[in-house]
């Protein structure tokens, strides 16, 4: 008897090539040959007698009917995701796997403890992390959960609250020392000021400042941009490059060892917040639900 469902690797492949951009990524990602992924893709075709996807050299496109059963074929998935999830844990132990998207401020500064003392009361549970400045598509991309920073948008995620974190502006003592140390935020504007390009906008990431009792977003302006990491503002301040914002529990230790100064520390602004978020309409795992405790109880 032919086995009815063994064409489900082919469209694993091709679900994962959509998802990633190409043959080649899609190769990376499943851990075997562009062409191999090509020759599953031909076959679910052949199989179901309809064309996919468009290939051109240099991107893929779906087709109407690639469309439809990409959505269709994502909803099954999430359906035995779902299915194995619900056993997870059943013996009395958390077991299973967990997959986090974090941004590179709260990945290195704040994650870590937190993640250390779930990983000692759960360690059957494996962590999957991604530490990177980019807002992951939770569904399309196989992620439970992900911390983002900011003001949410209204998309249709659940966000659980994390923290409140404020910011302060700070230098190193050699730049102070030769540039001066600004006494108002008028006097920013004659300084170096080490500025963040979002990577979702293009746009300069205001500094929360503020200015005789009210709250202000003040744009740097300084001769040095950088984008991706924002880590690497601290990283140029510290060498003296010029004056940068950045989250108290990232430059805490620094300014305590006195490789930082805090500049203007009466112009402190209003904090940003950090979430936890997750799709609503999956349902998470004992394991998620643990994971997303842990880190809100602290």
């Amino acid at each position: 008897m032919s086995r009815r469902y063994d064409h489900l690797a082919d469209v694993e492949a091709f679900a994962t090539a959509v998802e990633r951009g190409s043959l080649t990524a899609a190769a990376q990602a499943l851990g075997t040959t562009p062409s191999a992924v090509s020759r599953a893709v031909v076959r679910l075709e052949t199989r179901l007698g309809v064309q996919l996807l468009r290939r051109t050299t240099r991107r893929l496109g779906l087709t109407d009917a690639g469309r439809l059963y990409l959505e269709q074929s994502r909803a099954a998935f999430a359906l035995i995701d779902d299915a194995e999830r619900q056993l997870q844990g059943h013996d009395g132990e958390l077991s299973g796997s967990v997959r986090l998207s974090v941004p590179t401020t709260y990945g290195h500064y704040r994650l870590p403890d937190r993640l250390r003392a779930f990983a000692q009361r759960h360690p059957r549970v494996r962590v999957e992390l991604s530490i990177a400045n980019r807002n992951v598509d939770l569904v399309a991309e196989g992620y439970d959960l992900a911390i983002r920073l900011g003001e949410l948008p209204d998309s249709g995620l659940v966000a659980r609250p994390l923290e409140h974190a404020p910011a302060c502006l700070v230098a190193s003592p050699d730049y102070l020392q030769r540039a001066g140390v600004p006494q108002r935020i008028a006097d920013l504007s004659a300084h170096a000021c080490l500025s963040f390009v979002m990577p979702s906008t293009g746009r300069v990431f205001p500094w929360l400042l503020r200015e005789d009792g009210h709250d202000r977003d003040w744009i740097p302006a300084g001769g040095v941009r950088l984008s991706d990491d924002p880590l690497g503002l601290v990283t140029l301040a510290e060498h003296g490059m010029g004056i940068c914002q950045s989250y108290n529990f990232v430059v805490a230790q620094r300014l305590r060892s006195g490789r930082l100064v805090e500049v203007l520390p009466q112009a402190r602004g209003r904090g940003r917040a950090f979430s936890a978020i997750y799709a609503p309409h999956r349902q998470l795992s004992p394991a998620a639900r643990a994971l997303i405790d842990a880190l809100t109880e602290s």
